[in-house]
């Protein structure tokens, strides 16, 4: 089972049955903060929908397709952060996160996410690491920004959130580029 230490608070996890409670609570908690970006909040209204979310989330990382860990800070989840996809083929890793909103400011997913970055150039051997977030998504954004992600541009109309339709904007970071810093 993945398990990654980062400092003396703060670790990731592979999402396992036993998150179930704290993670449904966490995302019931959050709704309204998270549902502004995420469209799958309004779809995860019992804690049935996250024993499944749980269930495909073991699948993926059974099959090497990808990989979701929950983000533990002094104890207790405070997201999520994982490979959406792991295109083996191409060599791109897909990273994608959230963090409940009592958990911002303290660089938490900037370090779980330099954290898979490493991973993915270290240990899986990806030639890329690509980050998607919705243009107007500014807290989002600011990850791969901070990290020293290129921004490589924009995808119009690409995921249908309570809000309306919006465009993503695509940040990508290659294996020379991470050794190189």
């Amino acid at each position: 089972m993945f398990t990654y230490t980062i400092d003396d608070e703060l670790y990731l996890k592979l999402v396992d049955d036993s998150d179930l409670g704290e993670l449904f609570a966490l995302t019931d908690n959050n709704r309204e903060h998270l549902r502004e970006w995420l469209a799958w909040v309004d779809q995860t209204t019992k804690p049935e929908d996250t024993a499944q979310y749980i269930k495909a989330s073991k699948q993926l990382y059974a099959d090497s397709k990808g990989m979701n860990a929950v983000i533990v800070f002094r104890g207790h989840i405070a997201g999520v952060v994982g490979y959406n996809l792991l295109d083996w083929k191409n060599g791109v890793a897909h990273i994608g996160y959230w963090l409940a909103e009592s958990y911002q400011g303290f660089g938490i997913m900037t370090k779980a996410t330099s954290t898979l970055m490493a991973h993915a150039f270290d240990q899986l051997n990806m030639n890329k690491v690509e980050i998607r977030a919705a243009s107007g998504n500014t807290r989002s954004r600011a990850i791969p920004e901070r990290l020293g992600f290129t921004e490589e541009g924009t995808l119009r109309a690409v995921e249908r959130l309570s809000s309306g339709v919006v465009d993503h904007t695509v940040y990508g970071m290659l294996q020379d580029e991470w050794l190189a810093t």
